[in-house]
Formats: C-alpha cells, structure tokens, sequence
C-alpha cells in the first residue's frame, strides 16, 4: 500500500469553516488554545495536570467493571491500570454505535487516535498516552446506525427499539448476521455473546484494536456520572451552558462563520430504561418531554444527587461531559466535528477546564488493485478522481483528443474582430454598438455548439476510456460521495486480513492531507 497524500482543497469535499481551521485562519484562533501541531502537546499536558487523582481513580474502577466480562489483550489492561498514574493521559475519539462499525471513517478515527498516541510516546517518553474510544452509547438516533453498506448492498437492522442505543438488545441483530456475505466471525461473535449493544461493540472494537491498546469507554455509568453532577446541576438550574455557548456562536457569526449547534435551555435529556426524552423547564416545575413525569426543583436536585445516570448530556454537553472524566489531551473528529467543537470554548472556560486540542482525523480513499490496473488505464490522474463526474469525463476527452476540440484561440480572435468592428461602427453611429454586441454573443454562442458537437464526438471515439473513468468514478465514490462515508471496511478486511495493520503503518496523524491509498502500487 502506497500514500499519495492531496491537498484537503483540492478534493472539493471539504467546508471553508473546517479549511480555515486547517490554515490556522487568524479568526478562528480564538476558539481554541493550540492547533494541533506535536509541539503543542508539551503545553497541554502542562493544562491537564490539574485533573484529579479522585476522578482517574474513578475512572480506572468504572473500566475494569466495565471490561470484567471480556477477555482484553495485556495492552489494554496496562493502559486501563496506567490512567490511575499522573502521568499517564488519553487522545480520545467518539462515534456513534453503529452495527458492524457502519462507514470507513469510524475505523479511520480510531488509527489516527492510535497513531496520535504513538508519535506522542516517541517525543514525551517520560509519559503514557492512552488511546480511547468514547462510545456514544447515549444518543437516540437508531437511524444513524441501523445501516451499512458492504459490496455495493445495503444492509439494515430491523428492530422497534427506543431509547438510547447502547441500550439496545442485540437479540433482533441475528437475522441480520445470516445475510452478510464473507467471514464476520468477529461480529458474531460479539452481537451472540452480548445482550446489549454497547457491550458488543466494545467486544469487537477489542478485536480489532485491543492489539494497539484502545480502550474503549462507556458514558453511560452512574459512577462517571457522578463527577459530572456540578455541571448537571448548572445546566438545570442555572442554564450556563447556553449562555456560555451563545456567546461564541455570537462572536463566530462577527467573525463570518455559521454555528453548527445550538444550545437549549436545558441540555439533558431524562435517561431511564427504554426512555431517552429532553427535559424542559414549564413555569416552576420541570417536565420530561413526551412522557407524563413531571419534577419540582426540589425533586430534581435529590434525583440528581441520588441517580445521576439517568442525566444524560445532549450535543453540546457530551464533550465537557468526556474532559471532566478523563485525562484528555486532544479530541480527534470528523471536518463537524471540529467545527463544532470551536463553538465550546467558552464554556469549557466557564467551568475551568482545559479545552482539548482538536485534532482532524485521518482521511482516505481506498484503491484496491483491481481499481488500481483501471486507473493506469484511464490515463487520469488521483486528483482528477475527486472531480464532479462530467466535468471528469469531460476533461478526459478533451486531454486525450487526437485533435483539438476547444475553441478558446478562435473565441478570442472573434471576440477581438468583433470589438474593432464595434469601434469602428461607433464612430458612426453609437446606436449601432448594441447590434454588434448582439452579433458578437451570437457568433461565439455558434462557436460554443460547434464545441459541444465536437467534443460529443471525440467522446463517442474515446467511449472505452470514458467507460473506465465512468466505472472507476461510481465505484470509488458510491452515490456521488466519498467512499469513506459510505462503504464499511469489511469490503477490504474479508480479502485482506492486515488492511487495519497497513492503515496504522501508513496513516500520519499530523499530516492535514487527503490520502490515497493504493494497493500494489
């Protein structure tokens, strides 16, 4: 495997929001401490050794009982003993709990948190760096992990489950495992052997990367909660996370960026059982949103005081949720992420805690090598791959015209005969100068036909090549998006058992580029 790294403006996929975050854009550098260079980690750490010793014993007990029915790799277990020490800290990511890991950037976040802690070892060898997988056990939205697609199929989890879906029962998940093609002992094994969905996908992201020592943490626990009760509380009752929050979106909307999220009232939602719902403030009372349960203030505050885990954070919450219970260093997300993420600063300050560094995950485009001999053949080049599939094929009838098609040098002669002729007619009269504009448009409106025609021709004797780059396009890009968004990894894993090994060999977490990554190049 081989990287051809592109610039992130080059592909077309990427927002000017997240590109000016990329170029250290001057406007945005209030919203965050330190870009994510290596250096900057030296500084960091400096900000996060005020985090408690309390809160990491805490957190080393919640992970030993939450990894007591899994058999874990030594690694795994040196890393969760380690978080006890002072010297020891995380780079974290967060994902939904989508089935058989859903898209490819999910495995992508992961490498680049490995890798992060990797290269962080090697310049601070006088600590140990953890890397961590926040699952997002919490979140409602089945929509968003029902489905992945593997070898150009589709493939959707059927279930009428509610609630937050770490919650779920996998047992409606064994249908499912009968249609998926290839060799998914993985998931088999841990969507059988679990009867909860968070459960199982810690089994098998344990499979896949317990060897490099992720850890993977679980938020909803009543003992984590607890260190995250002041916040709850200010939430509740003094709503100083919208404040905080509506601050910076103010100061980003002055700066000429749109905000991604936007802050409630009340950032919880009321966590019990199948019942994941928004509470609301309704005159002196409190209310759980499409539910009968109804709180006084009083009742509220002894429930949080005696149940914590049934507080669970919304968007805007979740990551001061995360800082608060691990010695975290950089946050490694997605181009909305990061976005959104600037908008917190000011709240993360409110509640004095260090902001993390924002570290953009690792992007890719995978070329296997039956892609790869139909690549050589177009003739195209990897960063022509990234272009909207007209002006592709297009562009490639033209380059490889045996004769010319365009008309540029002739327009312009036309356009410069036709501007003497005007001169010259406005001499005599000036009422003849729109006529001749009107003339001018026609001739190079003629001019433009004759070029459509000839390069539908040129296309017709190019209808090979074109084919190719039409099938490398849509095979390479599924529905018009980027691979990684769409396709799951198992279309590389089934044929090639070390893909997840030549990922972490040839992803760099500080390098702020496209990759591409070839097969037998």
């Amino acid at each position: 495997m081989k990287v051809h790294p592109i610039d992130f403006e080059t592909t077309g996929a990427f927002t000017p929001f997240f590109l000016d975050y990329i170029r250290q854009n001057k406007s945005l550098i209030p919203f965050y401490n330190y870009f994510p260079g290596i250096d900057a980690f030296n500084q960091q750490i400096e900000l996060k050794r005020s985090f408690p010793l309390t809160h990491r014993k805490i957190l080393v007990n919640c992970l030993n009982n939450q990894y007591k029915d899994l058999s874990i790799p030594d690694l795994v277990n040196e890393n969760i003993s380690s978080l006890a020490n002072e010297k020891t800290f995380t780079v974290t990511t967060g994902h939904q709990l989508n089935i058989f890991t859903g898209p490819l950037y999910f495995i992508y976040k992961i490498i680049t948190v490995i890798n992060t802690c990797k290269k962080l070892a090697e310049i601070y060898p006088e600590y140990r760096f953890v890397p961590v997988y926040w699952m997002a056990s919490e979140d409602h939205d089945y929509d968003e992990i029902k489905s992945f697609r593997l070898y150009g199929k589709k493939y959707t989890w059927q279930t009428t489950q509610q609630g937050a879906v770490g919650r779920f029962s996998t047992a409606d998940l064994q249908s499912l495992l009968a249609e998926v093609p290839g060799d998914i002992r993985i998931f088999k094994e841990a969507y059988t052997r679990h009867k909860k969905l968070s459960d199982a996908v810690r089994h098998y992201v344990n499979a896949l990367f317990g060897e490099y020592g992720l850890v993977v943490v679980d938020g909803d626990d009543g003992d984590l909660k607890k260190i995250f009760t002041p916040v709850i509380s200010a939430d509740l009752f003094g709503n100083s996370v919208k404040k905080a929050v509506d601050a910076t979106n103010a100061k980003l909307v002055q700066a000429g960026y749109k905000p991604q999220v936007f802050c409630r009232e009340i950032n919880l939602f009321y966590l019990e059982g199948n019942v994941r719902s928004r509470i609301e403030k309704r005159g002196d009372g409190y209310v759980v949103v499409d539910t009968p349960l109804t709180f006084t203030k009083t009742q509220l505050e002894k429930l949080l005081a005696e149940s914590p885990e049934k507080f669970s954070p919304n968007v805007c919450l979740r990551p001061l949720y995360q800082e608060m219970v691990l010695p975290n260093l950089a946050y490694v997300g997605g181009p909305a992420e990061v976005v959104y993420w600037l908008q917190f600063k000011d709240m993360f300050n409110a509640f004095n805690i260090p902001f993390p560094v924002l570290l953009p995950r690792n992007f890719a485009l995978v070329i296997n090598s039956v892609l790869y001999r139909k690549f050589l053949k177009t003739g195209i080049d990897y960063t022509d791959l990234f272009k909207e599939k007209t002006a592709l094929l297009n562009q490639t009838a033209i380059r490889f015209a045996a004769d010319k098609i365009q008309l540029n040098g002739e327009k312009d002669a036309i356009a410069r005969h036709f501007n003497a002729i005007k001169q010259h007619a406005a001499q005599l009269d000036k009422a003849l100068e729109p006529m001749v504009a009107a003339e001018t448009k026609r001739a190079l409106k003629s001019l433009e036909k004759i070029e459509q025609k000839m390069l539908r021709s040129e296309k017709r004797r190019q209808a090979d090549r074109l084919r190719q780059v039409e099938e490398l396009k849509d095979a390479l890009f599924p529905n018009g998006g980027l691979q990684e968004r769409t396709d799951n990894f198992l279309n590389f894993y089934q044929t090639d058992p070390q893909f997840i090994h030549k990922l972490v060999k040839n992803f760099n977490p500080f390098d702020f580029r496209f990759n591409v990554l070839v097969e037998n190049d």
